[in-house]
Order: C-alpha cells, then sequence, then structure tokens
C-alpha cells in the first residue's frame, strides 16, 4: 500500500513540475503572437506563485487532517483544466488570472500534500523516499518542456496546450486516486515522532531560518525556469533546441535529488542545504558569462543539480526539526515564506530584460541570493534537539 502512495507521489510530482517548466516554452509562443513584454509574461508566473504559496498553508492543515487522495484528486483536476483554459486567453489579465487561480491551486498541493503523506508512509529512509518521489518531478522537467514543444510544431499553440492540459487532469486524478495512507504506518505517539505544532514551531528560529533559506532559494529556482528557454532563444537556438534546456534541467536534478536523498538521510539537514548552494552559487555566475549554445547547456546541468537537491531535502529538515505532529502545516508555512521570492524575482528579471535587453543583473542578483542562503545554512542547528 505505501508504494502506491509513493508511486501517486511520483506522478502527480512528474505531471504539475513538467508542466510548470514547459510555461518558459510557452512564454515564447506568447511573446510571438501577442507580443507582450517579457515582465508581463513573468508575472502569470508569478501570480500562480503567490496563490500556491498562500494555499499551501491551507493544504498542509487538511493533508494532516483529512484524505491526501480528496484534496489531490480535486486540485489535480481543476490544474489541468486551468492550463487547458489557457488557450482562450487574449489579454494578459485573462492569463494571470487563470494561470493564478487554477495553476497556483494545483501547484499548492502537488509537494505539500505528496510528500507529506510520503512522510506518514514511511517511517525509515525519509530521504531517500522523497528522492524518489522528487525524481517524478525531475522526470516531468524532461519530458513535457519537449512533448509542448513537439505538440506546437505540429499543431498551433492554442491546440497543444489544450491537450496538454487535458492530459494533465486524467493523469493527476489517476495518481491520486493511489494515495491512499496505509494505517499500519502511521506514527506512534511517542515524544520523539510526536514532534511540535506549527505554532510552536513557528516561535523557533529554525523555523525562520528555514524560511529565509526557503526564500533565498526560490528565488533562483522559480525565475531560471521561466527565463532560461527563452534565454536560449535570444543567444540564437531555435524554440525546440531551447526547449531542451528545461530538459537539461530536469535530466541534472534526478542526480541531484538522487544524491541528496541518500546525504541528508545520513548527514543531516544543515550539511545537505550547504551542499545545495554550492553548484546553486557557481552556475549562477556563470550564466553571467556563457555565450556559447555548449557552455550554456553545462551550466544548466550544473544549475539543474542544485535545483533538484533542494526540493529534496526539505521535506526531511521539517521532520529532523519538528517531527511529525504537524509536518503538513508546517511545511506549508516554510513553502509560504519562500513564495515571495520565487514570485517577485521573475518579474524582476523580466523588467531587467525588458530594460537593459540582458538578464545579466538578474543572474548577479539571484548569485548573491544565494550566498546570503549559504551563510544562514550554516547557522542551522546540526540537530532536531537544538531547536
Amino acid at each position: 500500500m505505501k508504494y502506491m502512495v509513493l508511486a501517486g507521489s511520483f506522478f502527480t510530482q512528474f505531471m504539475v513540475v513538467g508542466v510548470l517548466f514547459s510555461y518558459g516554452v510557452l512564454m515564447n509562443e506568447l511573446e510571438v503572437n501577442f507580443g507582450w513584454p517579457r515582465a508581463v509574461l513573468s508575472t502569470a508566473s508569478s501570480a500562480a506563485f503567490i496563490c500556491m504559496g498562500t494555499l499551501a498553508i491551507f493544504a498542509g492543515y487538511l493533508s494532516d487532517r483529512y484524505s491526501p487522495r480528496l484534496i489531490l484528486s480535486v486540485t489535480g483536476i481543476l490544474f489541468g483544466l486551468g492550463v487547458a483554459s489557457t488557450s482562450l486567453i487574449t489579454q494578459p489579465l485573462h492569463l494571470i488570472l487563470i494561470v493564478c487561480i487554477f495553476v497556483g491551486l494545483g501547484m499548492s498541493t502537488h509537494d505539500v500534500v505528496t510528500l507529506s503523506s510520503v512522510a506518514k508512509s514511511f517511517n525509515r529512509r525519509l530521504g531517500v523516499m522523497t528522492a524518489i518521489t522528487k525524481v517524478g518531478a525531475a522526470t516531468g522537467q524532461v519530458c513535457i518542456p519537449p512533448l509542448l514543444a513537439i505538440l506546437i510544431f505540429f499543431f498551433e499553440w492554442k491546440q497543444a496546450i489544450t491537450i496538454l492540459g487535458l492530459i494533465s487532469s486524467f493523469l493527476l486524478l489517476g495518481a491520486a486516486l493511489l494515495i491512499i495512507i496505509p494505517k499500519d504506518s502511521r506514527y506512534e505517539k511517542t515524544p520523539e515522532v510526536e514532534g511540535v505544532s506549527a505554532l510552536e514551531a513557528q516561535r523557533s528560529y529554525t523555523f525562520w531560518k528555514l524560511g529565509a533559506i526557503q526564500f533565498l532559494f526560490l528565488s533562483a529556482l522559480m525565475t531560471i525556469p521561466v527565463h532560461i528557454a527563452i534565454h536560449g532563444i535570444d543567444l540564437g537556438m531555435n524554440p525546440q533546441i531551447s526547449a531542451l534546456l528545461l530538459s537539461a534541467i530536469g535530466f541534472a536534478s534526478i542526480a541531484g535529488r538522487i544524491l541528496v536523498g541518500f546525504y541528508v538521510d545520513q548527514f543531516g539537514a544543515k550539511n545537505t542545504y550547504i551542499i545545495c548552494f554550492i553548484p546553486l552559487i557557481v552556475s549562477l555566475f556563470m550564466l553571467r558569462e556563457v555565450g556559447s549554445h555548449t557552455l550554456l547547456f553545462l551550466t544548466t546541468l550544473i544549475y539543474g543539480f542544485s535545483h533538484g537537491s533542494f526540493f529534496t531535502v526539505v521535506s526531511p529538515a521539517i521532520k529532523e526539526y519538528f517531527g511529525m505532529k504537524s509536518h503538513g502545516s508546517i511545511f506549508g508555512n516554510i513553502l509560504f515564506l519562500g513564495t515571495f521570492g520565487g514570485a517577485i524575482c521573475p518579474i524582476f528579471a523580466g523588467v531587467i530584460f525588458d530594460s537593459s535587453g540582458s538578464y545579466d543583473l538578474a543572474f548577479f542578483g539571484l548569485g548573491i541570493f544565494g550566498i546570503f542562503g549559504l551563510i544562514i545554512a550554516f547557522f542551522l542547528p546540526s540537530q532536531r534537539k537544538s531547536t
């Protein structure tokens, strides 16, 4: 039964994150067909991310109390319908509202509910099981953007996004139906595993350090996927080849997720966060310098390793520092704190490009954020009892 939870979580991550990454492919079509500036196009993804972060608080609360199967069924169907309905847009406001409401709602549950369900189903080796779940996201990053690019090649973009949205609803509903948490896998009510409430967690410095780290790394992890494909086009790639930049991120992130899954189980959250930040910082500063297509792909692979690793460490870190009593609620609150960086920075990157014709300043600023995150990670407690 618990491996059905793992499978359902894997495919939920596959579809939601894969479609999210595909926005970089759709962004070029919207720019060509409507002539909208990149700051406006970035606002749509940022609006969805704000909605995701806000609703993640409630998703975490519901995940601790109700069936994840029901929650993911509803949000999965709405997510797919929202993706399909972007084919109807004629104004920037239409895009922002549709993406914010429907896509944001689906995104609000895909991480919090699935990873909390995995944490409740597997008492041991949570890092590895989280990594397997997040490999689903990486696989979606590899497969879905080129799929959308191929659909756009054979159909017009409106038909392509409609097809992708309907596929999303169908697959997400099927994945949700697999997620039934086995009763014999629930944590026993001992002091060690019972942990603390969300309110108690918020009174600790560790909670706010994790929130700050989430803000700083999500600033890059939400900005790069939105802009990297169109950045490749700026450097002379055709749209189909530039879509492979998103796949390269997903491919490299598989290695990051698996290695970090093993690492966090052995060495804890503090050491793992430090390891995650190093390739992120290196890749962001490299993006300012590379101009050749080969070097851009290499830099993207370095970034992709870090991209995947961060998403694997969050859930085990929450368990390590706060236990399982309110894992979903605490997860949702920390994700909410990171929302602001992930929502605002893609817009700023678009504004910077629209005003200067280059992403150099945006990449530099994200690199500085990464350095700040690394410094904070050094001040995390080494063990849960230190909170």
